[in-house]
């Protein structure tokens, strides 16, 4: 009787720790070791056990008992990213996702039927999409423009990889700190003072509306995270510059 009134105790004064304290925990371990400056060791991460065991994780969790944004958003972010990585391992060796289109990426796009509309992903035991995570969850909910510096679709063109879990504890520091890194990668963003142009990733452009839609707006985003002098002169004279794209480079995101 007396073991059975202190587990009631313990339970009480030390409730279950949340998914984002301890579950990602295993997924900051597992990228830490296999990504590097963004880039992925495909051949290694694919024949690790933990990997699969974290998507287990992920399988059979229900997203709805966690609490506050920042821990559901954290969660939605390292789902997109882990599932893509496991939809590469399954499919590897590959040169760009762009292989797993179903008649290629435009007709993919066309008709829907890209990778990311399949529906290869599991969690809380439901079969969902890639393309359902980011359009009609994290986008739509969480209304946080930053996600495009952070979910990754396994291609040189996008943000790097992070080379450790998000964390609801220090998720604004890290979504920040991916806008400085992607917007210093002179390859995909660059920026003329003299002329007045901005050649940006497309990124900005397929998703303008989430950036403020305006060019003007865009380039006020951008210029948060660009060096404190720079970040000034672009956001108090983003009217009169221009804006070209980069090219995106769908090259798969491998060491």
């Amino acid at each position: 009787m007396r073991r059975f009134f202190v587990l009631i105790i313990l339970l009480v004064v030390c409730p279950t720790r949340s998914f984002s304290e301890n579950k990602h925990d295993t997924l900051s371990v597992i990228l830490n070791q296999h990504v590097k400056l963004g880039s992925v060791d495909y051949k290694s991460l694919c024949k690790d056990i933990r990997f699969d065991q974290y998507l287990g994780q992920l399988k059979s969790f229900d997203p709805n008992t966690l609490q506050g944004d920042k821990e559901k958003l954290a969660f939605w972010i390292n789902a997109y990213n882990s599932w893509t990585l496991k939809i590469i391992c399954d499919n590897y060796p590959l040169k760009s996702i762009n292989e797993l289109h179903s008649g290629g990426l435009a007709l993919g796009m066309l008709l829907k039927n890209t990778v990311w509309d399949k529906k290869l992903v599991i969690i809380n035991n439901e079969k969902t999409s890639l393309s359902h995570i980011e359009h009609k969850i994290i986008r739509p909910v969480f209304k946080d423009p930053r996600i495009h510096f952070a979910i990754v679709c396994a291609a040189k063109g996008c943000p790097p990889l992070r080379d450790e879990a998000y964390e609801a504890d220090n998720l604004d520091k890290q979504l920040d700190d991916q806008g400085r890194i992607f917007i210093s990668q002179e390859e995909k963003n660059s920026f003329n003072f003299e002329s007045k142009t901005a050649v940006i990733s497309p990124i900005f452009g397929w998703f303008k509306e989430d950036f403020g839609r305006r060019p003007e707006s865009v380039l006020r985003f951008i210029a948060r995270y660009l060096p404190e002098e720079e970040g000034k002169i672009l956001s108090q004279d983003a009217a009169r510059w221009r804006i070209k794209y980069t090219f995106y480079n769908w090259s798969l995101n491998e060491q």
